[in-house]
């Protein structure tokens, strides 16, 4: 069994593409995104279906929960047709240790047609992140996933350890995060690097003392084992998994420790497990540059719906430049506009294509002296609440990630860095780069991950996506090469991941869900 280093942590390898369409809401002009995760259409079965018992085997005790959903998706009452149900199961806290009787609890939710019929088992779903609830999650895709998926199959979402409802990690403080995101995304001077530095050293050690060496228990490998206690628990002989971005990268773990406890796994928006850090950050910025050109492409071709067109790229580095010396203030004024949040925001927009005309109309509002919808994008990212109060989301991201990664970037490293990458993606190198300084100061042990052959498991299908920003199309091959059993199934289209929202890809993925039937090598979708 070998062992790999985590990829780079300068961004959020997964940034909740669903999670992040349905919730950003642009506060003026009335414009609000359309959610390519969230649709009228509840996904029920039709009138035909029969409906079939769930297994009492297991250790999961659930219990009904209407008003979780309908919190998540903010409406007084769940939608028709679909039953929600809750459940705790605990799991050791260490598997090196694993009798030791000490336990962490993990949260489920699962949700199934109430005329569910011909049930195959259950569909345990991950959104990514590291940091990403799968609750919310399992949630949003009862409203999104085709009917033959939602008759099928219970989809059941779960929080990692260390996420959301599952023993959330939570050691920054509100302050310390505003001034994460909010800080010089390319501090060139010592004194302004010191500072960002600064920032991040505080946060690692707030890790530490409040932690110590149980930050080590949440790393990807320890997540791996737990999802097999998951399948165990909702009845399942072998598992049928559907794990997003740095959900693949937990898939892969999985694959590789339990390989013949699977029956179907797709991985949509691929993560190669294999790249060092270094090589993983510069991937991953040059994805965000090649989302960004295509975005410039698109504003140019869409004068009309583009306020900052003909030049894109032109627009932002001017509004950069000029937050510098005088940054647009939020409403009430506690927060200005700064270089750093507005290269959240421009980060934010890019990983779905339905919101770059916000994102535009962002940067064209800064020059009226409004941050309203840059806030609501950069917000959305960074899951900020109105009132100022962040999810554990960036706890848990920098928990995992850190832990995973055994190499430590030494300053005067992440320094060369910044310049190289600062030649190589003007845009989007530099601040990926300096936010890689809160592992480089990082107090726990690491836990990097396995990596290898996922010998005796049935054929994995690989999703990726030629325009994706965050886990660029190139790494969807490394994975399935890794794997030794992945086919690859590619989608012509921009964003972060693939399924579900073309028939093309749908039908696909559905087939081999269902009937495992992989698609055929080669496979290729088009954009619509």
């Amino acid at each position: 069994m070998s062992r790999r280093r985590r990829g780079s942590v300068v961004r959020r390898r997964s940034v909740l593409a669903p999670i992040l369409a349905a919730t950003v809401v642009v506060v003026s002009a009335g414009c609000t995104p359309t959610s390519r995760w969230v649709s009228p259409n509840s996904g029920a079965g039709g009138p035909s279906a029969t409906p079939t018992a769930r297994p009492s085997a297991g250790a999961a005790a659930w219990k009904p929960c209407p008003e979780v959903a309908a919190g998540i998706l903010r409406q007084q009452s769940p939608p028709p047709n679909l039953a929600f149900e809750c459940a705790s199961v605990p799991v050791p806290q260490d598997w090196a240790a694993k009798d030791s009787g000490k336990t962490f609890d993990i949260a489920l939710l699962r949700v199934h047609a109430t005329n569910q019929g011909n049930r195959i088992g259950s569909l345990l779903v991950d959104p990514g992140g590291p940091g990403g609830s799968g609750v919310d999650l399992a949630v949003y895709l009862s409203q999104q996933l085709p009917t033959d998926v939602l008759r099928r199959f219970d989809v059941v979402g779960f929080d990692p350890r260390g996420v959301g409802r599952s023993n959330a990690v939570k050691c920054f403080s509100d302050a310390d995060l505003d001034a994460f995101f909010g800080g010089d995304p390319d501090p060139v001077g010592d004194a302004d690097f010191d500072a960002v530095a600064k920032v991040q050293a505080n946060m690692a050690k707030s890790c530490g003392d409040k932690y110590g060496d149980s930050l080590r228990l949440f790393s990807t490998e320890q997540t791996a084992r737990d999802m097999d206690v998951l399948r165990q628990a909702v009845g399942d002989p072998k598992l049928t998994y559907l794990g997003f971005s740095y959900g693949t990268l937990l898939g892969g773990v999985y694959a590789e420790l339990f390989p013949d406890h699977i029956r179907a796994m797709v991985l949509d928006g691929a993560v190669d497990p294999t790249q060092n850090s270094i090589d993983a950050g510069a991937t991953q910025v040059k994805g965000f540059e090649h989302a960004f050109d295509n975005f410039s492409a698109w504003c140019k071709a869409n004068a009309s719906k583009c306020p900052i067109a003909p030049d894109a790229r032109a627009a932002v580095v001017s509004a950069m430049q000029s937050a510098h010396q005088s940054p647009v203030r939020g409403v009430g004024g506690s927060r200005t506009a700064t270089p750093g949040w507005i290269m959240t925001a421009v980060t934010s927009a890019l990983y779905s294509q339905e919101t770059w005309p916000i994102l535009a109309a962002a940067i064209d509002d800064l020059r009226q002296n409004s941050a309203a919808k840059l806030f609501a994008l950069a917000d959305a990212y960074a899951e900020r609440d109105p009132t100022g109060h962040y999810s554990n989301l960036f706890d848990a991201f920098l928990t995992i990630s850190c832990t995973d990664d055994p190499t430590t970037l030494s300053r005067a490293k992440v320094r060369e860095l910044q310049g190289t990458w600062r030649q190589q993606f003007p845009l989007f190198g530099p601040s990926a780069a300096t936010q890689s300084l809160v592992c480089s100061q990082w107090p726990g042990k690491r836990d990097p991950y396995p990596t290898g052959k996922a010998g005796g498991a049935p054929p994995i299908v690989v999703v990726g996506t030629t325009g994706d920003p965050a886990t660029p199309y190139e790494q969807t091959a490394k994975l399935a090469d890794m794997l030794g059993v992945g086919v690859v199934l590619t989608w012509q289209g921009e964003g972060h991941t693939a399924y579900p929202q073309t028939r093309c890809i749908n039908d696909a993925v559905n087939k081999y869900l269902i009937d495992l039937t992989p698609p055929a090598k080669g496979t290729t979708c088009p954009a619509r």
